[in-house]
């Protein structure tokens, strides 16, 4: 979630929130900010087809570099910033003319294949002194296939991104008709990572549609060493507070669907750039919000690892989980409840 899409104050509480419960952040579209940086413990920068704000420095900045080919709720497709959110500053980091709608690129411009992903992943890593740790996310497709050629350009981490991840810069299209389901993400990347001898080896992130401990859990379950979350840590953030009300309202929306809010007026503070609403947004008392939802995550997904009679969250398996549905059980790859039938594998469990 870039500073563009996000005001600077809500990539400063998001730094905040992650560091004080030891885990992550990442820049997204749009370059490396003072604020984020700062309050960053662990800062990922993404290195996305558009280039915005990219420069050597920031690389060598950042704690890893996260290669980004493809979003999962619009993958194959640029976003779109709409004017009114490119304000001096944020146009002066993109390079861009102020208040003039801007649309990302779709594909990076100096390689056309998986050789020179390797190429460009070697060229990082010497920008770097071979110091960072380089992640390539990919927005799931055909991600069995994706997932091996990842490995084979040199990732470090593959991140693997679903299409219930949330965005506000593409077309319904996309977001509606373009990209796979987490659920069905996931076993493919494993299988992939398996066959090469490398799971476990070569980290597998999981994103698209995270929000609970539950979720937590299950892409544990299936395979997934960590995962990343988005719209939900912005809704933790504070984009369900009830004092404005009347202005969500106003805008023909509620409290929590921040998504409404591309146009740049979040009363909130968070997916605008008008300073004055901006200014409405305490990045100490939002990094507090965050914190407190990945505490409560975290506690979730533990509980449920116990009730399974697992001492640790990593020791979830497959053998954890059930279906509800014939359609979920195909997609996971695991036994319909109550049976052990996983449709389209014959008898038993795959």
């Amino acid at each position: 979630m870039s500073f563009g899409a996000l005001s600077a104050q809500a990539k400063e509480a998001l730094g905040r929130g992650a560091s004080e419960v030891g885990t992550s952040t990442t820049t997204g579209d749009g370059g490396m900010t003072p604020e984020e940086r700062g309050q960053s413990r662990l800062l990922v920068y993404q290195y996305l087809p558009s280039r915005y704000g990219m420069n050597p420095t920031d690389l060598r900045a950042a704690d890893a570099i996260e290669v980004v080919l493809g979003q999962g709720a619009k993958p194959g497709g640029g976003g779109m910033l709409l004017g009114q959110k490119i304000s001096d500053r944020v146009a002066a980091m993109r390079t861009l003319p102020a208040g003039i709608d801007q649309r990302s690129a779709s594909r990076h411009p100096d390689w056309t294949g998986p050789d020179d992903l390797a190429i460009k992943i070697l060229e990082l890593r010497e920008i770097t002194d071979w110091e960072k740790p380089v992640y390539v996310k990919i927005g799931a497709s055909r991600t069995y296939y994706d997932v091996k050629l990842a490995v084979a350009a040199g990732a470090d981490v593959v991140v693997v991104d679903g299409m219930q991840g949330g965005t506000a810069a593409t077309q319904d299209v996309f977001i509606e008709h373009v990209g796979i389901p987490t659920l069905a993400a996931v076993p493919q990347a494993v299988r992939a990572l398996q066959e090469l001898g490398l799971h476990r080896k070569v980290q597998l992130v999981v994103s698209g549609g995270i929000r609970t401990g539950a979720d937590v859990a299950k892409a544990m379950a299936l395979g997934a060493d960590a995962v990343a979350i988005g719209t939900a840590a912005l809704v933790a953030l504070g984009d369900n507070d009830p004092r404005h009300s009347a202005e969500y309202r106003a805008l023909g929306s509620e409290a929590g669907f921040y998504d409404d809010y591309q146009d740049g007026r979040d009363p909130a503070g968070i997916t605008t750039q008008d300073p004055e609403l901006a200014a409405r947004l305490d990045p100490v008392e939002g990094g507090r919000h965050i914190a407190n939802y990945l505490r409560v995550l975290t506690m979730e997904a533990q509980t449920i690892a116990r009730a399974c009679g697992k001492a640790h969250l990593r020791h979830l398996e497959p053998e954890d989980l059930v279906a509800l549905t014939v359609e979920a059980a195909a997609m996971a790859r695991v036994p319909l409840a109550g049976t052990d039938w996983v449709p389209g594998a014959g008898s038993g469990r795959a």
